[in-house]
């Protein structure tokens, strides 16, 4: 490509009116322009080459998994006297609209030794009273070992019709401390983390076992999320998957399908998970409790655990491998209302870099292995400084036009590199999930999937990319508040959900 002619042979520039040392200092800025265009570029096209690695990783991790043939494990796991007893977190706080269904989806889950533990924390709403009329609520004297802290317990109710249903009441303390809560009240080996609205398949617990069953260094394993908007929901389960039709959401279930499937499956064979949802995880319950639970003191408490737990293992030993486990499946409400969203995203990036600077000391160090070699500079190169780089090539653009000193070829060529290696990852992806779970469904909705999927660059990348910003902007100003969270709540099968707009 050739390169942009130098500014002193274009003889109508307006700098050149203002006098040689004016138009000296516009060629150095053009120049300093045009060289941080081409770093952009180089940037983009590494980024997007890693994530091509990520990408054939993923598709050998799924080949092996489901050459497995584990699906008949399962059910001897399921009829087994031996199966480890898992205790599921599920930290509510102004639940109200979702939680009744979310817990039905979870009573139906498919497992031989499973307790649920539900903490209301501190909800302003009537989370705590929909429990107790939905399921027959009766106290319970609130004996438990007190191994991490937390805000006051207020009550611990159990269920006379759902015996293995434990609802814990206490002061508002944040996700955090809800989840320390439930953890000192829960009996199981393994606990499963959840957020309150999520909707849980019924073999999902079955298949996030698998790994612990198979490897003694396991520490944690997670599942994929998938948009619930614009799905059919009856009794706490998805009857007919759909994919949204909403803008909003519709980009979300693209984002997300992307996120996990190729970029977390892809992290199995690189030994370098370092996030696990807070909405679907499941965690070695002794190693949690040693590590001292849910750190308060982060908007991040998720990844953050995990961060600490792989650190604690390259450090004192123990299990510390975190696996993804494509194949369970939860359903969560994703925001379809750009202000909440916005919210969101902005809480994320908050966590992100709160979370990198505490483990900073783990970057490049042989002693923490692929952690510190590979996955933290990952994080931090491209999911932390994404955002910065992504506004600087954007602002360049917009100066260049400004001063016309636009290349009109590279910024052609930056576009379309930008725009078309994403949408290739992105299709990708979605013929990765053709070729395996389908979980939305196959003929039109994955042509809707690939609707979203062209639209997705086009404007709501740029606005995570401002919300991510402003993340950065409050996290370096020491903002940790949590933002409010609104939700409409699960459609029945009795009444289909209508379109839902941004």
């Amino acid at each position: 490509m050739p390169p942009v002619p130098p500014l002193a042979l274009l003889p109508d520039h307006p700098l050149l009116a203002l006098g040689p040392l004016a138009a000296s200092a516009g060629e150095i800025g053009r120049r300093i322009l045009v060289d941080s265009q081409w770093v952009i570029l180089g940037y983009f096209l590494a980024l997007n080459g890693f994530l091509l690695v990520l990408l054939t990783m993923a598709a050998v991790e799924l080949r092996r998994q489901r050459a497995a043939e584990v699906l008949a494990s399962r059910w001897r796991v399921l009829g087994s006297d031996v199966a480890p007893r898992v205790s599921i977190l599920a930290p509510a706080y102004n639940e109200a609209a979702t939680v009744v269904e979310s817990v039905r989806s979870l009573l139906t889950l498919r497992y031989p030794d499973l307790e649920i533990v539900l903490v209301n924390d501190g909800s302003k709403d009537d989370t705590m009273g929909v429990l107790r009329r939905a399921f027959s609520l009766e106290p319970q004297h609130p004996i438990h070992r007190h191994a991490v802290e937390h805000q006051p317990i207020v009550g611990v109710e159990r269920s006379s019709i759902a015996p293995n249903l434990v609802v814990v009441d206490k002061e508002n303390g944040g996700k955090a401390d809800a989840l320390n809560a439930a953890l000192n009240v829960a009996s199981g080996e393994l606990v499963c983390a959840i957020d309150a609205d999520t909707l849980i398949e019924p073999e999902a617990l079955l298949r996030m076992v698998q790994p612990f069953l198979m490897r003694s260094d396991i520490v944690a394993a997670g599942g994929t999320i998938r948009a619930v908007n614009g799905s059919s929901v009856d009794h706490g389960r998805v009857v007919t998957p759909r994919t949204p039709r909403g803008f909003l959401a519709g980009v979300q279930s693209v984002e997300y399908l992307r996120a996990y499937l190729t970029g977390r499956l892809g992290w199995n064979r690189m030994g370098g998970n370092l996030i696990i949802s807070g909405a679907f995880g499941l965690f070695r319950r002794s190693s949690v409790l040693a590590a001292q639970g849910y750190e308060h003191a982060t908007v991040g408490e998720d990844m953050e655990l995990v961060a600490r737990l792989r650190r604690r293992a390259y450090e004192d030993g123990g299990p510390g491998r975190v696996e993804f486990v494509p194949d369970p499946v939860a359903w969560t409400e994703v925001p379809e209302s750009l202000k909440v969203l916005g919210r969101q995203r902005d809480r994320w990036h908050r966590g992100l870099a709160d979370v990198l600077w505490r483990y900073r000391g783990v970057a490049l160090r042989p002693r923490y292995g692929s952690l510190g070699f590979v996955a933290y500079p990952y994080f931090v190169l491209v999911e932390l400084l994404g955002p910065v780089v992504e506004a600087i090539g954007l602002i360049g653009l917009v100066i260049g036009l400004a001063t016309d000193t636009v290349n009109w070829p590279f910024a052609a060529l930056f576009l379309l590199v930008a725009y078309g290696l994403g949408l290739i990852m992105t299709v990708l992806t979605i013929a990765l999930e053709e070729w395996t779970y389908r979980g939305y469904g196959r003929g039109r909705e994955t042509l809707v999937l690939l609707g979203w999927a062209l639209i997705e660059p086009l404007g709501y990348r740029q606005l995570t990319v401002v919300w991510r910003l402003k993340g950065l902007w409050k996290y370096a100003r020491g903002n940790t508040e949590w933002g409010v969270m609104t939700r409409k709540g699960f459609a029945t099968e009795e009444e289909p959900p209508g379109p839902a707009g941004p």
